[in-house]
């Protein structure tokens, strides 16, 4: 580092230690924190975006809990997406927001917390964020060129360093998996020299290797602009680590992706970077610290810089001793609080079981993948689901982390957190399931808070349909806290800045902009379920506009449910319904008037298509409960079966188990039996008994005329027709449940409508002459003599 960096005032030569680590690894922040210790930087530089050095502070404070992440965000809340950092910070492509994740065993997390511990300047040194979140310049013409290019093995040896620098190096010693690798080599060690300087020549022999190939084989595979981003970020780093020197810090430590080491350790001349850096576009970004997850530092979540299992490193990190036994011992704690017997006894053939795999396989102390077979085998006895439990619960160790109070946060946000607070619903990661009942006030509050969130599109809770009846005080909801929440809420602070407000407005805007009426609906449904008061006669006046001018039946029935169900939901919260309760009296009034001639004439999709409609507003007027509604509905429903040759058979038969039902039929058998009968196509009667008997098998069980009408002619069609209703009937009969099934059997074969066990030979009947041979022979093999 002499020959790029001058000399202090004085005379006094800089001292410059450059640490490559991996962005995620216990054993890397253990080195790496004893090397700082030794080393004692009087500045310490990260790989990361300086415009956090304001907040890096934050992470000394007793609050600050990792898992969290640094998050730059557009503070206009315009970003239309969302990306992870790669380590450090990966930028390119066209983000608004990005993270910069770090768990309590990262590197960087580590020498953050040293430096503020020891009270040394800590600053971040990677390319700004302002530059990052916008594309990288030449970013199209890279692209064209990865487009152009062939593959050859030198573009393969170029693609596997660049990409996978770890997956090379492990490749070269032998290995098939380049984290088992890193693991022998780094995380499971203990003790011994620093691995830093070799690291660092690892590095450069690899960097020189790709140095030494064609440009056009080194960009394959990239992603576009990826090379130029990369020198730009370098360009930045060697900037800082000389504005430090420049300050007159005598003793730098940077910590730095693996990867870039040689890049620092080169002499770039000052100039070359000032080039490289001049005329970058530059965005206006906000800095904040929010909560992140093991879950979104594992390499399955899509993450870059992910890790296979953040579980199993953050106990390798704080197992300072005896770390298998201890995960072990953690394993049978899991699978004890599952009711599955687990003994003091079976920890200990694990722990033994896992030792000797090690020695037998070369590694210096056992892995995952050892500690995971010796679960299987004798804490699990084989079996995979338990291992499955072991997984989810401890490999990946699914955990949310904290930030302090005074971390900077839009209104929005803060005003969730105090919501939160208020109605004690701790934000977890992990799904838990809440049953709420809407009679009590705590409950019916968090209810309406789920609902705003869902109208802001922050998905924390999902309401489940298990076990809930229409039109009770019942609500459940499975909560799980996701990181990119954060993001959601701070683009959804442009709508206001406390929850009830920003939805308030949220409800406007979507009824404004809403050009269908089932979604106008759904709007109004949302806001009685959220509590919008506000926002109601909006919607509502917005909803009556559209429904006058519609005059699409089908439109009309689809929208009816939803408004049916506010209504219901309505009075059970105690909201006031009056302007919703006028919009459904009208839209019963024109979806009477109108069916008739919408659904006359129709073939099988839009035959279809209205049973669901005209099967959703039967429910939704049931529902309702309101007689004066539902009389006039089943006098349209009546006036349309008195012409049954206009229907399709399938709307026929479902309109005419309806009014069975209402008990406004008193000859369905009869019109079974016309239905169904010789000179009816089999097609039109199976349509028509499919319409019947969908929704319950009850009434074929109960019934006997109308089973022995169905019995009688499934048995007389044709075997060409048969075959051809075949599809239809299967899709009735096959809803039912198997035990319906089975009690229809019972009742044919009761009735003498199945062929009865007396139809088959009886035991008198064989024929002996045609039997002798086999009797013979089966003697023959007994060892008996006829």
């Amino acid at each position: 580092m002499a020959g790029l960096l001058p000399c202090l005032p004085g005379g006094v030569l800089s001292h410059v230690e450059v640490y490559g680590v991996r962005h995620h690894g216990p054993g890397s922040a253990r080195a790496l924190r004893g090397a700082l210790e030794e080393f004692k930087p009087d500045a310490v530089l990260i790989e990361g975006p300086p415009e956090a050095d304001p907040i890096v502070e934050l992470a000394g404070d007793p609050g600050m809990v990792p898992p969290v992440a640094l998050l730059a965000y557009s503070p206009a809340g315009s970003g239309s997406g969302s990306g992870s950092g790669s380590g450090s910070g990966d930028g390119g492509g066209d983000r608004k927001a990005a993270f910069w994740p770090f768990a309590e065993f990262s590197p960087e997390w580590q020498a953050i917390r040293y430096a503020l511990g020891a009270g040394v300047p800590v600053r971040f040194c990677d390319l700004p964020a302002a530059h990052q979140l916008l594309p990288a310049e030449g970013e199209e013409q890279e692209e064209n060129d990865e487009a152009e290019g062939g593959e050859d093995d030198g573009e393969e040896a170029a693609e596997g360093i660049r990409l996978d620098p770890l997956g090379w190096l492990a490749k070269a010693a032998g290995y098939d998996d380049a984290e088992r690798w890193w693991d022998d080599v780094v995380e499971h060690r203990e003790g011994g020299p620093s691995p830093f300087p070799a690291i660092a020549e690892a590095m450069a022999e690899l960097r020189e290797q790709l140095a030494a190939l064609p440009e056009e084989q080194v960009s394959a595979g990239l992603p576009p602009g990826h090379l130029r981003r990369e020198e730009q970020r370098e360009a930045h780093m060697r900037r800082t680590l000389r504005r430090a020197l420049k300050e007159g810090h005598e003793r730098v430590a940077v910590v730095c992706g693996a990867w870039h080491v040689p890049a620092l350790q080169a002499k770039i001349p000052a100039a070359h970077d000032d080039r490289t850096l001049r005329g970058l576009p530059k965005a206006r970004i906000a800095m904040t610290w929010v909560p992140w997850t093991h879950g979104r530092l594992a390499g399955r979540s899509g993450y870059g810089a992910g890790v296979r299992s953040p579980g199993w490193y953050h106990h390798l990190f704080t197992a300072r001793d005896r770390p298998i036994e201890r995960w072990l011992t953690a394993a049978a704690r899991v699978l004890r609080d599952e009711d599955l017997h687990v003994s003091s006894a079976h920890v200990i053939e694990a722990v033994r079981l896992a030792e000797a795999l090690a020695a037998l396989r070369g590694r210096p102390l056992a892995g995952l993948d050892e500690a995971t077979e010796a679960t299987r085998a004798v804490l699990c006895e084989g079996a995979d689901l338990p291992v499955e439990l072991i997984q989810r619960e401890m490999v990946v160790g699914e955990r949310l982390g904290a930030v302090p109070e005074r971390t900077p946060m839009v209104p929005l946000q803060r005003d969730l957190q105090a919501e939160q607070r208020r109605l004690r619903l701790k934000p977890s990661a992990l799904d838990k399931e809440h049953d709420l009942d809407l009679r009590k006030p705590t409950d019916l509050e968090r209810s309406r808070l789920l609902h705003r969130l869902r109208l802001l599109d922050v998905d924390w809770g999902v309401p489940s349909d298990t076990g809930r009846s229409k039109g009770t005080f019942r609500e459940t909801w499975t909560l799980a806290w996701r990181p990119e929440f954060e993001v959601e809420l701070i683009e959804a602070s442009a709508w206001g800045t406390t929850v009830r407000g920003a939805t308030t407005a949220r409800a406007k805007a979507l009824a404004a902009h809403a050009t269908a009426l089932a979604d106008l609906t759904s709007v109004a449904e949302r806001c009685l379920l959220a509590d919008l008061g506000d926002a109601l006669p909006t919607v509502m006046r917005a909803l009556a506009d559209r429904a006058a001018v519609d005059t699409d039946v089908a439109h009309l029935m689809s929208a009816m449910p939803a408004l049916v169900r506010a209504l219901r939901y309505g009075d059970v919260r105690g909201t006031s319904t009056g302007p919703l309760r006028t919009v459904v009296d009208g839209l019963v009034v024109r979806v009477c008037v109108g069916l008739p001639p919408a659904i006359t004439g129709l073939d099988d999709d839009a035959a279809r298509e209205f049973l669901g409609h005209v099967d959703a507003v039967h429910g939704a007027l049931s529902l309702l409960a309101d007689d004066d509604h539902l009389e006039r509905w089943r006098r349209t429903l009546e006036s349309l079966v008195a012409r049954p040759d206009a229907l399709h058979g399938l709307i026929e038969g479902r309109l005419t188990r309806l009014l069975l039902d209402a008990g406004r039929l008193h000859d369905v058998p009869d019109r079974m039996a016309r239905a169904v009968s010789a000179g009816v196509p089999p097609a039109r009667a199976a349509a028509w008994v499919e319409g019947f008997l969908s929704g319950g098998a009850l009434l074929l069980m109960h019934d006997e005329t109308l089973l022995r009408l169905v019995d009688g002619w499934i048995s007389a069609l044709p075997g060409d027709s048969f075959t051809d209703v075949l599809p239809l009937l299967r899709r009735t009969f096959g809803a039912y449940a198997s035990a319906e099934r089975r009690a229809i059997g019972e009742r044919l074969r009761r009735s003498g409508h199945a062929p009865a066990a007396s139809s088959r030979p009886a035991e008198d009947d064989v024929d002996e002459a045609r039997a002798a041979p086999a009797t013979t022979t089966a003697l023959q093999i007994l060892g008996w003599e006829r």
